[in-house]
């Protein structure tokens, strides 16, 4: 059993005064198989702890459906923490931001029309209330209280740069207080005086988070509450990526400038991110300017310490120096970069077109209006409305309200226009003579739901009407593809696929024991990969900044290895190619 408090300025450890020196890493953006790795990297620059998000939307999927087994064991990860010898901050939110799809809520939240979320709403704490219930009582015994590492756990989420509902705030520490939470509470937010009020209470720490001039934001937050000590509850040492940008980058000097300015003052910090790791899949989020929608991309790299893939950086050499100067010695874990492998060119020789396969990937239903992803209790992917329109009628426009992302237009199967949220708008007209139908089918893609902001609320797919000029269009089928499981695709050895979405199939052989690759796709424009099963995550060759997708070893293994691709654009050549090397731009 062991006690972690503060009392004036300073944190204590079984009445010690201790200086939190913390690194985010989450469990979910690294395959289970690399934890260990990960985490001494961590305490072997010299950090000595730990701190992680926890996603509802990926442990609670389908309402009432939990799932703490693989890279979600947060009690493994948490344990694996405490053997190697670091204290654990724990930030189960319930929304945690993170660049992540709908900032870790679940996306059937948006399902309920009447729910207020972020706010004390009975609605909304009634759906917190169970899935705090299974996350909590797995933690609890974890406190540093019960003889585990966890030091501290946050009360929400940066909460004052969204509301002000200090109610809210009391209702999510009681529940934390009724699962048997007893450790050090808190709150963090961004150091300024309106997000300060906004997000904290008066009975808890709080800590402020910023990625430049530490004095100027601990002055500030001293100002706002004198008696406790400084902390930065996320030191944003990089920057994440949305597609269409430059990649985000740092020099190792100007962390270090900062890292030593908050070690001086003898403040507590934690690194945003120490290691970043990957989107793996469709989790990556998106921001809205108000009048641009920007999604996030596959690679969490965030010019961190350790690099998406987990090699030591020239920041994490520094880091490590400055922090021996601090500690007084450095940590003698030895660890080393992971093996890199170019296995080379990839041919995909089998195809496998969307629209002859949605039977097999795609569960339909019926419904007179156009009925977006979570009311047909989806989640992540692709859906697909379909309807016969009849003639006669003369020309007129298509038009789609409320589409959320991007759009595929086919009349009578054949490729007719692209819209696409706030960006692009290709304008579409039909007519039809007397006795005439035709087949329409619009393929929609959820490219990330908003993770911050006042555009939090962002259904999928389309919901709102399908008009033809200012008439709507009722009777369509509706088709979710969620791409979890593409097993039962009917593949063809028919590369003439060209101009359609399509899934592409090649082997990638190895010899020996696998090592970590980066898959090129530069014959491709937009879509996803899948290798044995694992969906590494969208590529977005149009756009950029990032070219290659991250392949962990473990998900690989020696002799043939499945790789899919699912294109919704077009492609050039169906050949992919294997790298020792990442590119994000």
């Amino acid at each position: 059993m062991s006690n972690f408090s503060f009392s004036g300025k300073s944190f204590y450890l079984d009445n010690k005064p201790f200086i939190v020196i913390s690194g985010a890493m989450h469990y979910w953006r690294i395959v289970p198989e690399y934890w260990e790795d990960r985490l001494k990297k961590l305490k072997a620059c010299g950090f000595n702890t730990l701190e992680t998000y926890v996603p509802w939307n990926l442990h609670e999927r389908r309402e009432g459906q939990f799932d703490f087994s693989g890279n979600l064991d947060i009690v493994k990860y948490i344990e694996t923490a405490a053997k190697i010898g670091l204290k654990v901050i724990v930030r189960p939110g319930p929304y945690i931001c993170a660049e992540f799809d709908f900032g870790g809520l679940p996306s059937w939240l948006l399902a309920y029309p009447d729910i207020h979320l972020r706010c004390n709403d009975p609605k909304y704490l009634e759906k917190v209330r169970p899935y705090y219930r299974e996350l909590l009582t797995r933690i609890a015994p974890l406190q540093c209280t019960n003889g585990g590492p966890i030091i501290m756990v946050q009360i929400e989420n940066e909460y004052g740069s969204y509301g002000d509902d200090k109610e809210y705030l009391h209702a999510v520490a009681d529940i934390y207080h009724e699962y048997g939470l007893n450790c050090q509470l808190f709150t963090s937010d961004g150091p300024c005086y309106w997000m300060l009020n906004g997000g904290t209470l008066p009975e808890y720490l709080c800590v402020a988070n910023f990625g430049s001039r530490p004095d100027m934001a601990f002055d500030l937050l001293a100002d706002f509450r004198p008696d406790q000590p400084s902390m930065c509850g996320e030191f944003w040492c990089g920057w994440f990526d949305h597609w269409g940008e430059i990649h985000h980058t740092r020099t190792s000097d100007e962390t270090l400038r900062d890292v030593r300015s908050m070690l001086d003052r003898g403040a507590s910090f934690n690194f945003y991110m120490f290691h970043g790791g990957t989107n793996f899949g469709f989790t990556s989020g998106a921001n809205h300017t108000g009048s641009e929608y920007q999604p996030t991309i596959t690679s969490y790299d965030y010019c961190a310490p350790l690099t998406e893939s987990g090699d030591m950086t020239q920041t994490y050499y520094d880091l490590r120096e400055e922090l021996a100067r601090f500690n007084g010695s450095y940590c003698d874990i030895s660890v080393e970069n992971t093996k890199k492998a170019a296995y080379g060119k990839i041919e995909l020789t089998e195809c496998a077109p969307l629209f002859d396969n949605i039977d097999a990937i795609g569960t339909s239903v019926h419904s007179a209006a156009p009925l977006s992803m979570e009311e047909v209790g989806q989640d992540f992917g692709f859906i697909l409305y379909s309807s016969t329109l009849k003639g006669p009628m003369e020309e007129r426009p298509l038009v789609i309200e409320h589409l959320h992302d991007r759009a595929f237009v086919y009349l009578n199967g054949k490729f007719a226009g692209l819209r696409e949220r706030t960006k692009r708008e290709d304008e579409i007209k039909i007519s039809l003579a007397k006795g005439e139908t035709m087949k329409i089918d619009i393929l929609v893609e959820n490219c990330g739901r908003v993770n911050y902001g006042p555009k939090l609320f962002d259904k999928k797919g389309i919901f709102g009407g399908i008009r033809l000029g200012q008439m709507y269009h009722f009777g369509w089928d509706i088709t979710s593809m969620t791409m979890d499981d593409i097993s039962g695709l009917k593949f063809t050895s028919n590369i003439e696929c060209k101009n359609m979405p399509s899934f592409l199939r090649g082997n990638l052989k190895i010899e020996g024991t696998p090592a970590d690759t980066f898959i090129r796709l530069d014959g491709f424009h937009k879509g996803f990969v899948v290798v044995n099963g694992f969906n590494i995550g969208r590529y977005w060759n149009d756009r950029g900044p990032q070219k290659t997708l991250y392949v962990p070893a473990p998900i690989l293994h020696s002799g043939d290895n499945e790789i899919t691709v699912f294109e919704s654009d077009s492609f050039d050549i169906p050949v992919i190619e294997s790298l020792d090397e990442p590119d994000l731009g």
